[in-house]
């Protein structure tokens, strides 16, 4: 019989069974009662705020809810996919073949055994949901825009990769920083103030590596950087893993989420070797104006600190402000951007980023972070050649009308889920999505007795409703959740109405005089 648990609301819910039991001790029990120390260890203590720690308590909620390695296995979730093979091995099997597997003195670097990405680690320990009713699961919680299958990539851009794989001219290796000709289109799609050229290109595979490259050019020992909360956690993922020490400025919710700029200026010293900036926003759908960009380069200008602006939502842009590109003020300050064709051409599977370089004075040159990133781009052969050869077509040939029904969709989305969230006792959000693909929202705990904070709240929605959100906690913003408003009208109609029931179950209800 399936295991199952009872969720706040009462509804049992069953989920896969667990691999059947050998009479020998198995490597699958085994692992099983060592995984509570084995995910101890790999925490790390570096991460603010006790997130790491309140990150695991989500993912033992997870596991109160399943097996903890149903079907294809945590085991497979936290990189073993060898040991998932053998999981039904038991020990007596392995004898005489090579000696005792504890002689093995095999070790892994510590720094990626420390390294996660709390947005994975939270998605990838979800377990399968079998309920009893006939409720489909909604997922609000990543920012894939091609995953509901309602919003396609622009016309021509499939014929496009078909006759790039057809022809058979890109079967081959890319220049280590991509193809010529795409990257002279990125150059004079993206020049603004100064002409930037084909070397100022790196395409890369995503807008993720795009990020990670920026941060490991400029990783020297002993530095800092300064980086946003709520914010996306790779930047903390891959700082750390760089051995950066991670200093977090905040966001001003009642500020649309503007930066607190004279906190930043407190954090930064002579060691800090970025400032990483996201706009549009990601997690909080943010659109910042001209002005706050001046001062925020005019800060950095002072401070001598260059800045990694994520862009990847470049144009974005649905609300009452436009999208002005960082690099309209690298005559202040260097600026290294990282963008891609995921969410503004709706093909995140094609994984295709870049970075750009806009440096008119020479500054990172001198400091010879371009040299540093081109040799990071020569260590591994690029994404997919085929893909980099369409860029032309999806940068020059996409009509207006195809951004412009995408941040129609956006809009529609956003204003309802705004609108809907602010009807919800229990929950708040403090300013209307402008860009980008999400929403934060305020979860008021106190008024949820059942519910300790945003894990919490987070599971047992996930639990009780089929409604997937984000836990706050994942961006460093404690008792919020993270909303992602890509998915269709009537998907997001029914998730709305979903938290709704669930929140009028949970709230506490005022004392009758």
């Amino acid at each position: 019989m399936a295991p199952s648990i009872q969720c706040l609301s009462g509804e049992l819910i069953s989920f896969a069974p667990p691999p059947p039991q050998s009479s020998s001790p198995s490597i699958h029990s085994i692992l099983r009662r060592q995984s509570s120390g084995w995910v101890e260890k790999r925490r790390n203590p570096s991460l603010h705020d006790g997130m790491d720690s309140t990150l695991h308590q989500f993912h033992d909620l997870m596991e109160e809810r399943h097996d903890p390695l149903p079907d294809n296995g945590s085991i497979i979730m936290n990189g073993s996919s060898r040991l998932a093979e053998i999981q039904g091995k038991t020990l007596n099997d392995w004898n005489g073949c090579g000696g005792d597997v504890a002689e093995w003195k095999i070790r892994a670097n510590p720094a990626a055994v420390n390294s996660r990405n709390p947005i994975r680690d939270v998605m990838d320990s979800l377990p399968p949901l079998v309920t009893k009713n006939e409720k489909r699961e909604i997922s609000l919680a990543q920012g894939d825009p091609a995953a509901f299958g309602h919003l396609l990539p622009p016309d021509g851009a499939i014929e496009a990769l078909m006759n790039a794989a057809e022809s058979c001219v890109f079967n081959g290796y890319a220049h280590s920083a991509g193809l010529l000709q795409s990257r002279r289109v990125i150059a004079n799609y993206h020049s603004i103030n100064s002409k930037i050229s084909a070397d100022d290109v790196y395409i890369t595979v995503g807008c993720s590596q795009a990020i990670q490259l920026c941060i490991e050019a400029l990783a020297c020992p002993g530095s800092n950087i300064l980086l946003p909360r709520p914010g996306f956690p790779i930047y903390e993922m891959f700082s750390s893993y760089y051995g950066l020490q991670c200093r977090h400025y905040d966001l001003l919710p009642d500020h649309d989420w503007e930066i607190d700029l004279e906190q930043l200026e407190s954090l930064a010293d002579s060691n800090t070797v970025a400032i990483i900036i996201c706009n549009p926003g990601n997690p909080c759908g943010s659109v910042y104006s001209y002005e706050h960009l001046s001062q925020i380069a005019e800060l950095a200008r002072r401070l001598m600190v260059p800045i990694i602006a994520d862009e990847i939502y470049a144009h974005m842009v649905f609300g009452t402000r436009k999208f002005v590109p960082m690099a309209t003020f690298s005559w202040k300050v260097p600026i290294l951007v990282a963008g891609g064709i995921s969410k503004r051409w709706l093909v995140p599977g094609w994984r295709l980023g870049w970075i750009i370089v806009h440096d008119p004075r020479g500054i990172l040159a001198q400091g010879r972070v371009v040299e540093a990133l081109t040799r990071l781009v020569q260590m591994t052969i690029g994404t997919s050649t085929p893909v980099q050869a369409v860029v032309p077509d999806l940068l020059l040939q996409t009509s207006s009308e195809f951004y412009q029904q995408t941040l129609l969709t956006l809009k529609l989305g956003a204003e309802l889920c705004f609108e809907r969230l602010k009807e919800i006792r229990g929950l708040s959000c403090p300013s209307a999505p402008e860009g980008a693909l999400f929403i934060m929202v305020k979860v008021d705990i106190l008024q949820f007795v059942e519910l300790r904070n945003d894990l919490d709240f987070a599971a047992a929605l996930r639990c009780e409703e089929l409604v997937t959100v984000l836990p706050g906690t994942a961006f460093g913003l404690k008792n919020w959740i993270r909303i992602a408003f890509v998915a269709p009208l009537f998907h997001l109609q029914e998730a709305m109405d979903r938290i709704q029931n669930f929140c009028q179950r949970h709230v506490c209800k005022k004392p009758q005089y």
